[in-house]
């Protein structure tokens, strides 16, 4: 076979491959077609979700800020109130001892002035039955001056004796008089106080219940694993700037000298079982900084060394939190508080009350988280306090 009969032939079976091709291409073309629209609309759709995802993330993301916020307004004004009813209790406690003090020196005064009054009276009697006849004997007698001497120095005794008598029967009656106004005093006040404490203790109740609707508002919005995660580590970035932003605003006190001479021997500041352990798995990748000590609500929560208060407020995931210097880069943080006693720059005694256990923070069950640290590196708890 020739060269030109090869290319003849190769020319022919390319005509039928093309015209082949052609009808494949026109039976088949809709069907393409469809096959990308479809997979053009299902990207949309696909993107309409991820859309559509997106917001209702950030909508739940506003809302659960919003939660946060409401839920720092009702703990802030649960620890006001908390103090506000302790101190009311306070003054309760001492009037109603300041009334005992009266109520007792009032038996007293009275009793003296029983006793006063008694004797007035057998003095007033005696002058009585004998006055008359002896100033009559006396103006009567002349012939003997010296019994006249005696017998008016004998009536001046008695009438000085009788003065002093009279005079101190005034001053139990002015004092018993006084007594008995300030007690009239201290009832209206306690009365007052009582009130109050009612007042006080409803306020307080409202407050709670407030708190407990908004931490079932934060409860119902279920999270992710990752959600959970990133919300903590959030909290412990907020912690942690804020512990190093107090660090750099404070001011070294020579008197305070840490507590690296005291390892092993300071005391909890609340006694309760420890439910998270130092350096455990929190979530992810994270773990616990300090100690979750469980206690019960309202119970005192003393500082474990003296020094300075540097922070007292709330701060995300942590609730009310208060924090001392105690000098030579050592920190003691507790948090989750139902109330703070201490201000900042408020110096504070080992040992003192400086708040009361709570659930702040969006807590279920009352607890203390606490934390010590040293040059802004939180250490084992377990390790400082027997």
């Amino acid at each position: 076979m020739t060269i030109r009969s090869l290319l003849q032939v190769w020319r022919d079976k390319k005509r039928v491959l093309t015209r082949f091709l052609s009808v494949v291409i026109l039976l088949f073309s809709p069907v393409l077609c469809a096959q990308e629209t479809a997979t053009d609309e299902q990207l949309d759709q696909v993107k309409q979700a991820i859309k559509k995802e997106k917001s209702t993330i950030k909508e739940v993301d506003k809302e659960r800020e919003r939660l946060l916020k409401q839920l720092q307004s009702d703990e802030l004004a649960i620890s006001q109130q908390t103090k506000s009813l302790r101190n009311t209790d306070k003054k309760l406690d001492l009037t109603q001892q300041t009334l005992r003090r009266l109520t007792a020196e009032k038996q007293q005064l009275t009793s003296k002035k029983q006793q006063q009054e008694t004797l007035l009276a057998k003095q007033l009697r005696a002058a009585y039955s004998t006055g008359h006849h002896d100033y009559l004997k006396l103006i009567l007698n002349q012939e003997n001056p010296g019994k006249v001497q005696r017998t008016v120095s004998y009536y001046q005794y008695l009438n000085t004796a009788r003065i002093k008598e009279i005079e101190a029967f005034q001053s139990t009656i002015t004092q018993l008089n006084e007594v008995e106004q300030q007690q009239r005093s201290q009832q209206q006040q306690l009365a007052q106080l009582k009130k109050k404490q009612q007042v006080d203790k409803q306020a307080l109740e409202t407050g709670k219940q407030r708190r407990e609707k908004t931490v079932n508002a934060l409860n119902n919005q279920l999270m992710s694993a990752k959600q959970q995660l990133e919300k903590l580590e959030t909290e412990e970035e907020s912690l942690v700037a804020a512990l190093a932003r107090i660090a750099r605003l404070s001011k070294q006190d020579f008197s305070l000298s840490g507590l690296s001479s005291l390892r092993g021997k300071l005391n909890w500041p609340v006694k309760g079982r420890i439910n998270r352990s130092f350096g455990s798995r929190k979530q992810g990748y994270l773990k616990w900084k300090g100690v979750l000590l469980a206690a019960s609500s309202g119970k005192t929560i003393s500082t474990i060394h003296h020094g300075v208060v540097l922070f007292s407020d709330w701060l995300k995931g942590y609730g009310l939190v208060t924090v001392i210097d105690h000098g030579d880069g050592y920190m003691s943080l507790y948090g989750h508080n139902q109330a703070l006693l201490k201000s900042v720059g408020d110096r504070v005694e080992t040992g003192e009350p400086i708040a009361l256990v709570g659930q702040s923070g969006g807590q279920n069950q009352s607890a203390l988280y606490f934390e010590i640290r040293h040059n802004g590196k939180a250490v084992n708890p377990k390790l400082w306090c027997r």
